[in-house]
């Protein structure tokens, strides 16, 4: 079932009014006539709803972490940096249906009694921002953002920030710290953002998938949403982003725990004839490698908890028999390295450390201890301030696992054993 892009439209967004005549803002309406606070988190929590961008956390949960009697104004965060690298969807659902993620603002705005929202956009996503400012300002015009929306006596303006960049912004404590004009380096929690958030005040921080469900909670109930999972463990859909060596790249809305298997020979369209899958990062770029025997597991967070990896963001990147592991990992680590903030010596340091390892790998001058270094280093990374270098060390570490002969046959052999891929 097509739910977060059942008003995709090829080559436009759905305008406000197609939006409210397929049912959008019906679910504000109930809320803010028949429901109270307290009631719509308690059905965002029954539905089991987890955050979207990464990290899992039950939406209900962390709503409820924002106290009756905390401070005011409070504030609301929709997190659309999105520079996961393999990631998309975000983009795709927000040129899709960007009134969907306003009415999931609005709803969890009114549930944790929050006046003020902010859309939080990474700079390559400028047509995005512009998209967002002109909605917002006819939603205010309709009187669905603002003071006294629908005459209910709740409040809540929306702004977009656009960010200044680098991929450490997308982080929670990070984003509110660049939004308020400060280096974007990650603070020492607790106490938690919706203790004190944006300028020590309570806020509450999700990604735009997340916030784009909720609507469809509180129109279908809980029971309705967990329903839509494939998997017990799961609830609702999921947004897929399929990437790397299949015919049929793109973003797809599926049901939470559908093989991994089947999003990349059923949706993805497999791979070229005669070519094979070798490997796959089953959430992003900060997620394990899975190897080719581990292709049949459920796309939940559970069931990729249970195998030791996560489903970060659910960016599938599929990598084929031609491929050089060491290679596709070097990638992968010169992206952490350059987006490190500097804060902390085993993010700052190690990732450069680790990068020039698996250069001297890769061009052939790397003697036999590498390997165990570069373990080393993977294990001190995980000491870092912020999750940035132990997401980095997802990779590093499954390909000295997964792929142990493939690095030693780089020592052994002076290099890349592999062909160039168009040989």
């Amino acid at each position: 079932m097509t739910v977060l892009l059942r008003n995709r439209k090829p080559g436009r967004i759905t305008t406000l009014e197609e939006y409210r005549a397929s049912g959008g803002y019906k679910a504000l309406e109930k809320v803010l006539r028949e429901l109270s606070p307290g009631e719509v988190c308690s059905m965002v929590l029954d539905s089991g709803l987890q955050g979207r961008g990464g990290a899992g956390f039950p939406a209900g949960r962390k709503w409820m972490g924002i106290a009756p009697d905390a401070p005011k104004p409070r504030y609301l965060i929709a997190n659309a940096d999105e520079m996961e690298p393999g990631t998309f969807k975000d983009r795709v659902l927000l040129h899709a249906d960007p009134h969907q993620v306003l009415e999931g603002m609005l709803i969890a705005g009114y549930a944790v009694g929050a006046s003020h929202g902010i859309i939080f956009v990474r700079p390559a996503y400028g047509r995005i921002a512009e998209i967002l400012e002109r909605e917002v300002e006819l939603a205010r015009r309709a009187n669905l953002v603002g003071p006294n929306i629908l005459s209910s006596g709740f409040s809540m303006d929306i702004k977009v920030h656009r960010s200044g960049g680098r991929y450490i912004c997308g982080e929670a404590t990070a984003q509110i710290n660049a939004i308020m004009g400060l280096r974007p380096h990650p603070r020492e929690t607790p106490p938690r953002t919706t203790e004190k958030g944006l300028w020590s005040l309570p806020t509450l921080l999700h990604n735009v998938e997340t916030l784009a469900c909720v609507p469809h909670i509180i129109a279908n109930g809980p029971e309705w949403f967990k329903g839509l999972s494939r998997s017990p463990s799961g609830s609702g859909t999921k947004l897929y982003c399929v990437s790397g060596a299949v015919l049929r790249p793109g973003c797809y809305e599926l049901p939470m725990g559908t093989p991994l298997r089947e999003i990349i020979y059923q949706h993805g369209g497999g791979l070229r004839q005669g070519r094979h899958v070798k490997a796959c990062l089953p959430g992003g770029a900060s997620t394990r490698f899975l190897s080719s025997e581990q292709l049949d597991v459920e796309m939940d967070f559970e069931g990729l908890r249970r195998m030791g990896n996560r489903l970060g963001t659910g960016a599938v990147i599929v990598l084929d028999d031609r491929t050089c592991m060491v290679k596709a990992t070097l990638n992968l680590i010169r992206f952490f390295s350059r987006e490190s903030c500097g804060w902390c010596t085993p993010c700052r340091e190690g990732l450069i450390f680790a990068r020039e390892l698996l250069e001297r790998l890769e061009g052939g001058s790397a003697s036999p201890e590498y390997p165990d270094i570069l373990r080393e280093t993977a294990r001190g990374m995980c000491n870092a301030f912020c999750p940035l270098a132990p997401g980095a060390a997802q990779p590093l570490e499954s390909l000295l696992e997964l792929f142990a002969e493939e690095v030693m046959d780089h020592i052994r052999k002076g290099g890349c054993p592999l062909k160039p891929l168009d040989q």
